[in-house]
């Protein structure tokens, strides 16, 4: 099997320890996995009021562009807006797109405004905004629900000491897309069916409205890369042999 390198795109609240059971499975079968710590957050130290998705985007850009061939990049929940964002101006650099529960959302619209649609999620009585800095947590008492129902227990105690801010303003930033470059990308998504934090309802809308290349079902909580790790790994693999030409 050809070389892979992967770059992991964490979600809202969390930062690259998501990946810590995935990047060694893909590393042991001889591919790179790279997890990124998104500006503010995990250790990234950057004072989450300066975070803009602006920065962000042009931080993923130049990980992708340090980088020789091409990369599949893959985006967890809101922060698939970045890998969206991200292939606009790297399309050349980015071998497929892999949205895992992920925010997929045209040109022009918002992470926000399909939030929004989605009645049924558990988390939003659970978010703490900090106006002061532009910035929103998630508390504790929903993790387990909200994130984690199948996943083992130490995953929550984890998440107690790890979970820090999330920046809105990358929320309400519309998107800027084109057919040419973005839309030249291969996407395929990822739908967790027992999702309770970005439920299938919205999942199944945004992938519908932005038709991929290929869409896979893991019945699985928000965090598959914790519950089901293996398979998770498996569908990447899947994902990376396959032809453009095949698709």
């Amino acid at each position: 099997m050809d070389k892979m390198t992967f770059i992991l795109i964490h979600g809202s609240w969390h930062s690259s320890w998501n990946w810590h059971k995935v990047v060694p499975m893909l590393e042991n079968l001889g591919h790179t996995a790279i997890a990124m710590d998104l500006p503010g957050m995990g250790r990234d130290k950057t004072p989450i009021q300066e975070v803009k998705m602006a920065d962000t985007v042009q931080q993923i850009c130049q990980r992708i562009d340090q980088i020789e061939g091409k990369v599949i990049l893959v985006g967890h929940s809101k922060n698939g807006i970045m890998i969206s964002q991200v292939a606009e101006y790297r399309p050349e650099k980015i071998e497929k797109l892999i949205y895992i529960a992920a925010y997929l959302i045209p040109n022009g619209k918002t992470q926000a405004e399909y939030s929004a649609q989605d009645k049924q999620g558990l988390l939003k009585p659970y978010v703490k905004r900090f106006p002061e800095t532009g910035s929103h947590t998630l508390q504790p008492e929903i993790y387990r629900e909200g994130l984690y129902h199948d996943c083992p227990e130490y995953i929550t105690e984890l998440a107690k000491m790890l979970l820090s801010h999330e920046p809105v303003e990358s929320s309400i930033k519309p998107l800027q897309l084109t057919d040419e470059r973005y839309g030249s990308v291969p996407r395929y998504y990822i739908e967790c069916t027992e999702d309770r934090a970005v439920t299938s309802f919205i999942q199944r809308k945004m992938y519908t409205e932005t038709p991929c290349k290929k869409v896979y079902q893991m019945a699985t909580s928000h965090s598959p890369f914790f519950s089901r790790p293996e398979e998770l790994v498996e569908i990447f693999l899947e994902i990376g042999k396959l032809s453009e030409a095949v698709c």
